[in-house]
């Protein structure tokens, strides 16, 4: 099993997809390991050899993944928080930042609905 930034990577998949699974690599970025590691990018993980891993994990290297960027995410998010500007404030309040629209739909950010009684009618 290929393991690269402390990821296993599923051997039965191909190598541009199983790069994927290593957070902060998507498809072109996956393309781009593999031109310049010189692999085909249709060859699976398990075909890989050891020679073909270390050019890999060379490629890795010099891209931000996994650890160092989640943290570098949190801090810019952290930061928009500290500034007090209008995505900060989103992000604080757990609604969307990009302008949608929160009436009807965002439920994914807001969380499950939270059902408000209504209030009882005096009768005299």
């Amino acid at each position: 099993m290929a393991r690269i930034a402390g990821i296993d990577l599923p051997k039965n998949k191909r190598g541009v997809i199983g790069l994927t699974y290593i957070y902060g690599i998507g498809r072109s970025n996956a393309k781009k390991i593999l031109s310049v590691s010189k692999i085909d990018e249709n060859v699976k993980v398990q075909d890989w050899d050891d020679d073909q891993l270390s050019l890999i994990r060379n490629a890795v290297n010099e891209i931000k993944v996994e650890g160092a960027l989640r943290s570098e995410v949190q801090l810019n998010i952290k930061r928009l928080m500290d500034i007090g500007c209008n995505r900060g404030i989103r992000h604080r309040a757990g609604l969307p930042l990009r302008g949608q629209r929160t009436k009807n739909n965002s439920r994914t950010r807001k969380g499950r609905r939270k059902t408000v009684a209504n209030k009882k009618k005096v009768t005299k």
